[in-house]
């Protein structure tokens, strides 16, 4: 085991300048992969005799050895090696950060959150997404405090942020729902859940239902969007089916024979009834059988045309 070389009387420390610090830092950057930190103060400084890079630190600061002084060895390292200084930290802008946003986003293809891994931001001196992050929500670096990176992308690139979610109006959903007619040519429909709405900062259906049933985001909850669109735009809402009445289906009856000439049967049950917002005759026909929607059951659409209208069925007695 080597002995720690002992200083002889009357030695004197070495005058130092700038260029040979750095060449002893490139070298223990060359053999450690590390630069000289704080936390390695204590460490010799290797190819230099009875140096250690605390007595360097300490003459960059005080001006000792031939130094100016006010400095030091992490300062130096920012300066001329570009080594990020953690109680140097330069000032911070929202238009650097929305610029490395921006850069993660176009090799990504999503947007940075403070959790994202790795945290490293490429091309900005040791940056970390979570630092700028605390940065943001401290005010520290020349930031405005009570700010984060999710709502710097939601104001500037209009990135959806969970955690300050836009009020939601009843207008807003039924104007997305129309565009989606147009677009489809149908409604939108559960199963479209988790369809992001074009137009709407990453809101989904699900999102929207989700708020309708709860009440939240300034709606009054206690609706869904099934109930909302056939309240406001008469469209058929399979959950919450309106009554029946003999004499409604009477009248779908009577406008079917006038249009094609013949009564209406249960032969076609997919043919949809013209002006009754989605019903089908097999709908109808289910519903006097059963006693469905409001229906004493018992009967059928043969039955009530039979009665009704003396319309002759083969094996239908004229009775409701």
């Amino acid at each position: 085991m080597s002995r720690k070389r002992k200083r002889q009387p009357g030695w004197r420390p070495s005058q130092l300048d700038v260029p040979q610090i750095l060449a002893w830092a490139d070298a223990f950057h060359e053999r450690t992969g590390r630069w000289p930190a704080r936390s390695l103060f204590h460490m010799a400084v290797p190819g230099a005799v009875l140096e250690k890079w605390s007595a360097i630190n300490s003459a960059l600061g005080k001006g000792l050895r031939g130094l100016p002084g006010g400095s030091s060895l992490p300062r130096l390292l920012a300066e001329h090696r570009g080594v990020r200084n953690r109680k140097g930290l330069p000032r911070l802008t929202h238009a650097q950060i929305l610029a490395w946003a921006d850069a993660y986003h176009q090799r990504a293809g999503r947007w940075p959150r403070q959790d994202t891994v790795p945290q490293l931001i490429p091309g900005s001196s040791g940056e970390k997404w979570q630092g700028v992050d605390d940065a943001m929500r401290r005010g520290l670096r020349g930031l405005p405090r009570d700010g984060s990176l999710a709502r710097l992308l939601a104001q500037d690139r209009g990135v959806r942020n969970p955690q300050d979610l836009p009020p939601l109006t009843e207008e807003q959903i039924l104007a997305w729902a129309d565009a989606f007619y147009h677009r489809t040519g149908r409604w939108p429909r559960q199963e479209n859940g988790s369809d992001v709405i074009p137009g709407s900062r990453g809101e989904t259906w699900l999102n929207v239902e989700q708020a309708l049933v709860k009440g939240l985001r300034g709606l009054p909850g206690g609706a869904t969007l099934a109930r909302l669109l056939a309240d406001h735009r008469g469209v058929r809402n399979v959950g919450n089916l309106p009554r029946l009445m003999v004499e409604q289906i009477l009248t779908w009856a009577d406008a079917h024979h006038e249009h094609f000439g013949r009564w209406p049967g249960c032969r076609c049950p997919e043919q949809t009834i013209d002006g009754s917002f989605g019903e089908r005759w097999f709908n109808v026909d289910q519903a006097l059988r059963k006693g469905l929607r409001g229906l004493p059951g018992g009967s059928s659409l043969a039955r009530v045309l039979a009665r009704h209208r003396g319309v002759r069925y083969p094996g239908v007695a004229g009775r409701s």
